[in-house]
């Protein structure tokens, strides 16, 4: 049995039920489990592993609910760079149809690297499209490299332009190869025991590029085998306005008609969502991944977070693509969620309303995230959770003054790189740096691919 002691730290937040933070604790953990929190008194004196978390905060690994990964090799396309959701859309979907199992690979390391360095222990993405031979199985050997938590989608795209959808015919595949290979992708690779590394999501992309056929077969095949579903929705007025004018429903309506409503769903986005329909997805416990950044990236609109978190609905931060982020960093989607959602109670602007708490923030990144995918064993440090951590240096110059609230420097403060994760109680980054993989290498090898996209274009 491997044993892991954490001990001295500036504050511990374990973001439990209480949301208990203890000023010099720590946790003792064996095979990556926590079996007790305290302070050092409280705890064993040693372990095959001791982490001195002396000057620093600790808290809960961070989760991310939505994200395209294979983006990071098109951020800052300069047809893209001013473009709505619609436009922005178009003129990329030619560029990734470039894609290859290769590029897919190098993109997710690169983005999973990114998300560890920034604190991030678990990852959901949905790649949607998967040319020339890529598949799901290109990214899960990626996240097992680099070492983090990892829900993998089988997105789909089954309408192109030429029958009324959004993609063009090079990015869609057929439906009957999409189930075949959807049910392939379960079987081989989802894990529903605790603790799991790998999970597999039933992701179709969107209304504009999914037929209503091909979402209930989703719905169908996911719950015969158990798994969670995804898919955009309510992203940006232009989706309104093609699902009234294709479907007569609003898009929430029409997920509703789908039966894509249910605690095994969450919606990315959800930005053009009324007070009624916050309510419903509440009472069905629907999900939403919020994802500030891209949402102004792409000028969509801002979510209606406080009316979630309000109403109930188990509400998570995803970093989006890095095509529309362009970083992948969660503590910075962490800082800016909390700072959107003032700006939408601000006067004038929006609903007033009490500002968002920095620890409601970090309650999104952490332990609702964890309800967003369906997990009840990461997103607090806690006995019998996973230890999935992170740490921050408070002596580092960029956290200077910052003594008065380590907990809401750690949201409040300009991000940086973090100095420690740990997933299931082994590193993933130690003292800043990555240890599952060479940064420079990753690096090298994705401005290789992106070189080449680019050369292609």
């Amino acid at each position: 049995m491997a044993t892991l002691l954490v001990k001295n730290a500036e504050v511990l937040v374990t973001m439990d039920g209480g949301r208990q933070e203890l000023a010099g604790g720590g946790f003792f953990a064996t095979d990556g489990w926590i079996d007790k929190i305290g302070l050092a008194a409280d705890l064993p004196e040693t372990a095959d592993e001791v982490l001195d978390a002396s000057g620093h905060v600790v808290l809960p690994g961070l989760i991310n609910t939505h994200h395209h990964l294979y983006q990071t090799l098109t951020r800052g396309v300069p047809a893209a760079q001013s473009a709505g959701l619609f436009q922005w859309l178009r003129t990329l979907y030619p560029i990734w149809a470039n894609l290859t199992p290769d590029d897919v690979h190098t993109a997710t390391r690169t983005g999973l690297a990114e998300l560890a360095l920034s604190g991030c222990t678990t990852v959901f993405d949905h790649q949607y499209l998967w040319p020339n031979g890529s598949a799901v199985d290109d990214q899960v050997a990626a996240a097992r490299e680099i070492g983090v938590r990892f829900h993998a989608s089988r997105g789909s795209m089954s309408l192109s332009e030429k029958d009324g959808g959004l993609p063009p015919d090079s990015v869609v595949q057929d439906e009957d190869e999409i189930l075949l290979d959807t049910e392939r992708v379960i079987q081989e690779f989802h894990d529903p025991d605790p603790g799991a590394m790998i999970r597999i999501v039933v992701a179709p992309c969107s209304p504009f590029s999914v037929t209503g056929g091909a979402m209930r077969d989703a719905v169908a095949l996911a719950r015969n085998h158990g798994v969670h579903l995804h898919t955009h929705m309510a992203e940006t007025m232009d989706e309104e306005a093609f699902c009234l004018e294709t479907f007569g429903r609003r898009p929430i309506e029409y997920a509703e008609d789908l039966h894509w409503m249910g605690p095994d769903v969450w919606f990315a986005h959800g930005v053009f969502v009324s007070p009624d329909e916050v309510r419903r997805m509440a009472q069905a416990g629907t999900g939403v991944a919020h994802c500030p950044t891209s949402n102004m990236r792409v000028a969509s609109g801002i979510a209606p977070v406080a009316g979630y978190l309000a109403a109930g609905v188990r509400t998570g931060l995803g970093v989006d693509g890095s095509a529309s982020n362009d970083a992948s960093n969660m503590l910075a989607e962490t800082r800016q969620a909390m700072l959107l959602a003032r700006l939408a109670t601000a006067p004038g602007v929006g609903e007033p309303g009490e500002q968002l708490a920095v620890r409601d923030a970090l309650g999104m990144a952490t332990n609702g995230g964890a309800a967003v995918l369906g997990r009840d064993d990461v997103g607090s440090l806690e006995p019998g959770k996973a230890a999935d951590f992170f740490t921050i240096d408070l002596n580092r110059l960029e956290y200077a003054g910052a003594q008065w609230d380590p907990v809401a420097a750690a949201v409040l403060l300009q991000p940086s790189r973090v100095d420690n994760t740990y997933v299931h109680g082994r590193a993933v980054v130690r003292d800043a740096a990555l240890v599952t993989a060479e940064e420079r290498l990753l690096a090298q090898a994705h401005n290789e691919a992106t070189r080449r996209l680019i050369s292609g274009a």
